[in-house]
């Protein structure tokens, strides 16, 4: 039977802990009375503490110290591993190949030979422009075609980490999130890589508009691009589903199983900030076109087979709640309390 891990009590390693998924987790794992190991570069984990407290109780321990830590044999009960680059505009290979793929051999390793849960962050980054269908079956991975170094970055680990399966050395439990278009409170830092409900607040607050990428297609519409946008909430609840509940180890799409265009968005900010729609369409830098997404829906077949039957928040509750919290925010200068 496989380890199961109630999150009280427990020791978690928390990568990429001052990111925007990492940081919920990280607070839910306290809240919850686990004892989290909080793991980042300090320049993140400085600007995060900036506007988003840490949790009591949490130990922080900088990115680059993590292999000397690891060596000195601490007590850890599970890892949750959620640090990387995740720029998809970046080209360097290399900061990939170090930060995305090495480290994360380094910590699959290291789980391996504990013989402690283990659970990371894919991407559906990895499955490139396959509008065909977003399946997670494993005998799909090895003929993926990521559009972008970051993808890439993922479906290289994700192929190792099969590689390991077959070769028998893999941790106890094991389990990687393809995740695709996560949004909410909490992602200010991300800058240009934050998600675009932020960037169509910050719109409408300065100009009224929103400004949305022209399609260069001709079967479909400007702001028609669709996109399954998943709130943090409900991504951090699958993660916390995959540590607590013996599940059959493998790689699963992070979705809510539901496409919208970019235009259900900002009709949704519009109407949660009270202020007419007006949408300004420009097309969309060279540079990004040809690796461009017009459409990710996740499959969810996989995830519901293994027990996870829990509700996603719809594109209405949960980017009208991030628009509210957002709005309060730049008022009171009061960060919401985020335990949805």
């Amino acid at each position: 039977m496989p380890l199961k891990v109630m999150l009280k009590d427990k020791h978690i390693l928390i990568t990429g802990a001052a990111g925007f998924i990492g940081w919920r987790f990280t607070k839910m794992a306290a809240r919850l009375g686990a004892h989290a190991i909080a793991v980042d570069s300090l320049p993140h984990f400085l600007s995060h503490a900036e506007h988003l407290p840490w949790p009591d109780g949490v130990a922080m321990l900088e990115r680059e110290e993590i292999s000397d830590w690891l060596a000195a044999r601490p007590k850890v009960d599970a890892i949750v591993h959620l640090g990387a680059c995740t720029d998809t505009m970046l080209t360097d290979r290399e900061t990939f190949r170090h930060l995305n793929l090495e480290a994360s051999k380094t910590l699959w390793r290291f789980a391996t030979e504990k013989q402690i849960p283990f659970v990371y962050a894919s991407s559906a980054a990895t499955y490139g422009a396959m509008e065909s269908g977003f399946s997670d079956e494993p005998r799909l991975i090895p003929s993926l075609e990521p559009l972008n170094p970051y993808g890439e970055s993922k479906q290289q680990f994700d192929l190792w980490v099969l590689e390991q399966l077959h070769l028998g050395s893999t941790p106890p439990v094991w389990s990687g999130f393809k995740f695709f278009n996560v949004y909410g409170f909490g992602e200010r830092h991300k800058g240009r890589m934050a998600s675009v409900f932020l960037h169509a607040f910050d719109q409408i607050r300065q100009t009224g508009k929103v400004r949305l990428f022209e399609s260069e297609r001709t079967d479909i519409l400007h702001g028609e691009q669709k996109r399954d946008f998943i709130h943090v909430g409900d991504a951090v609840s699958v993660l916390r589903f995959a540590l607590e509940t013996p599940i059959r180890q493998g790689i699963y799409n992070l979705g809510t199983g539901q496409a919208r265009t970019f235009n259900d968005l900002a009709a949704v900010a519009f109407r949660a900030l009270g202020v007419p729609s007006s949408i300004e369409y420009f097309q969309m830098p060279r540079s990004l076109s040809e690796r461009y997404q017009y459409f990710t829906q996740a499959d969810l077949s996989r995830l519901h087979s293994v027990g996870y039957k829990s509700a996603f928040q719809s594109l209405e509750e949960g980017g009208g709640r991030y628009m509210r919290q957002l709005l309060h925010f730049a008022e009171t200068g009061t960060a919401p309390e985020l335990f949805d």
